[in-house]
């Protein structure tokens, strides 16, 4: 495959890619943004493995089936529930593959100089790049390997961390060691001096030395980070891994690499961006380890009890009610009652109901986790709302149905400046004439965050398994 035609496959690759990232904002348009997607990888991959300077044919394709094969029993075998959790870990595969890379280019480079002149002229491919480089070209080349690697490194062990959080395997909370922001600074720091030393000749154990200062600094910013943060944080990597993509893509002179990469990290920054203004939080805050998150004194004590109620009430004033709006949370994801949940609707809807779904940005546990979860059980598009375009509605609405969702209907994000949430804005269930939450316990949600709203007088606790508990509402609703 020649030069010209692998260029016009990339070019078309990056516009496919293009059409894909515009797709997503719409849920209508998601199913064949995704196809554009996938599209353009193929394309991508197509032109790369068979264009010029590509070798060992057979044992790239052998790997493409084994990962190939690895991929579709990991995509066949995961949850919904479990997907934030497999996004984290594929970032840190990013991130990995960058630190590797980075890697070889140093290595590769280190063999191209040991070489006879004459020899480095037969030198085809990325060597051969290498070969006719000059000084300054060499200094540059220095500066994008070791930027790859050092936000490769970040991504990796963040990601890892990330992963443990969601899956539960590490506590939530946000945790730092003895002296805080000062060790990731020192690490930052460090990391500068061994850059201009590697510029300047040093060999690869500045390179090593700084790749386990981004390992620290991974690692300690994400532990710094509590868990109401986490569906900010997956974002905040995808992006950190389009930026390793990108910086590696100047190494290899990769241009779709580093279309692709700037894409990746351009559209999670922003999106983490648009979600911590959601939160109300510092954009900066949480990319730096909760920087300046504390609250000024003690969270208000919260007077009153929660009272619960059976099926056949929640039933009762659904069938009384004309307005309906449902806030779904990770408890639903948890519980797998998406279906029940759309049967419901359907039920609801059938005997004259207005029936709508509030979202809330941070919802779940990765952004756009409840759209999915409702589309896969097709819930209509065209009642599945935005905060922004629900919150007012809540004073005039008969019926709000919360299932598994606490920080996001939290009101002491508005009544109490100490929360830990102090600010946010959040879904205003509460003032709906009954407030009816679905919850298998009294305990905290994810982030630990005690909830008013459970004690407000206008709400009953719908305790049990989201699902089971829906389960027993759908015969009397008929």
């Amino acid at each position: 495959m020649s030069l010209g035609i692998v260029s016009a496959a990339y070019i078309a690759a990056a516009i496919l890619f293009i059409l894909s990232l515009g797709g997503l904002s719409g849920q209508e348009s998601a199913k064949r943004a995704v196809w554009y997607g996938i599209a353009g990888m193929a394309l991508a991959i197509v032109a790369t493995v068979f264009g010029p300077g590509s070798g060992h044919l057979w044992l790239v394709l052998l790997m493409f089936a084994v990962a190939a094969v690895i991929g579709q029993q990991v995509a066949s075998r995961v949850q919904m529930t479990e997907m934030p959790q497999l996004v984290a870990a594929l970032h840190s595969f990013v991130g990995l593959a960058a630190v590797l890379i980075g890697f070889n280019a140093h290595l590769e480079y280190q063999a191209v100089l040991a070489m006879e002149p004459a020899a480095r002229e037969a030198l085809t491919g990325f060597a051969g790049v290498l070969a006719h480089k000059t000084g300054v070209e060499i200094g540059i080349l220095k500066v994008e390997v070791f930027l790859g690697v050092f936000i490769g490194a970040v991504t990796f062990t963040g990601s890892v961390v990330a992963f443990g959080k969601l899956a539960g395997k590490v506590d939530g909370k946000a945790k730092k060691l003895p002296g805080g922001h000062m060790l990731n600074a020192g690490a930052a720091i460090l990391s500068l001096l061994l850059l201009i030393l590697y510029v300047n000749g040093a060999g690869f154990w500045a390179l090593g030395l700084m790749t386990l200062l981004a390992f620290f600094i991974g690692y300690h910013l994400i532990m710094g980070i509590g868990g109401a943060d986490m569906p900010v944080v997956v974002s905040m990597l995808n992006s950190y891994s389009g930026w390793a993509a990108a910086a590696i893509g100047f190494t290899l002179g990769n241009d779709l690499l580093i279309v692709t990469g700037a894409l990746v990290g351009s559209s999670g920054a922003i999106l983490s961006y648009i979600m911590c203004k959601a939160m109300n939080r510092s954009f900066v805050s949480v990319i730096l380890g909760g920087f300046g998150a504390t609250s000024t004194g003690p969270a208000a004590a919260i007077e009153g009890e929660q009272v619960a109620i059976d099926a056949d009430g929640v039933a009762a004033a659904l069938n009384d009610a004309d307005s309906v709006i449902i806030v779904p949370g990770y408890g639903m994801a948890v519980a797998q009652a998406q279906q029940s949940v759309s049967e419901l609707t359907r039920r609801l809807r059938a005997k004259g109901k207005t029936v709508r779904f509030a979202i809330h940005p941070v919802a779940g546990r990765l952004p756009g986790h409840m759209n999915v979860l409702l589309a896969e059980a097709k819930v209509p598009y065209d009642i599945v709302l935005e905060m922004d375009e629900i919150n007012e509605d809540f004073p005039e609405t008969d019926v709000a149905i919360v299932i598994g969702s606490n920080d996001i209907v939290n009101p002491a994000a508005q009544d109490d400046p100490n929360s830990p949430i102090a600010g946010m804005p959040v879904l205003e269930v509460w003032k709906a004439r009954h407030v009816f939450v679905s919850k298998r316990g009294q305990g905290a949600g994810y982030s630990g965050i005690e909830n008013p709203l459970f004690y407000k007088d206008n709400t009953r606790m719908f305790y049990g398994d989201a699902k089971a508990s829906l389960d027993s509402l759908l015969p009397k609703i008929a």
